[in-house]
């Protein structure tokens, strides 16, 4: 990854917010209309999982950007929520959002 990102992770971490807001955004949950009348109402409950599941995840993933933009904030940032270890460099560098640790294999649990 680039300089940018282990120099500066509150950069790298807020442009990925932006990023995935406007992914949401575009999405139009709220606006999201499915074809009730359709002939093939299994074609639109599959549609309407897909669109929950990207939805689901994406709202995930932002929710783990916010929590590490807070523990910037508060000095936690790249400290393990499981064992308390530095994260690393490397993990953070290639997850800037990562609560755990590889090197205790937390992650791995």
């Amino acid at each position: 990854m680039s300089d940018t990102t282990a120099a500066d992770p509150r950069a790298v971490l807020a442009a990925e917010r932006e990023r995935l807001s406007n992914e949401l955004e575009a999405i139009g949950v709220d606006r999201a209309t499915f074809d009730e009348g359709f002939a093939d109402s299994g074609q639109v409950t599959a549609e309407r999982g897909e669109v929950e599941a990207l939805v689901g995840s994406l709202r995930d993933t932002l929710n783990d950007i916010e929590d590490a933009l807070r523990k910037i904030d508060d000095g936690t940032y790249g400290i393990c929520e499981r064992c308390g270890a530095p994260s690393g460099d490397a993990r953070l560098e290639s997850v800037p959002a990562a609560c755990l640790s590889i090197t205790w294999a937390c992650a791995r649990r």
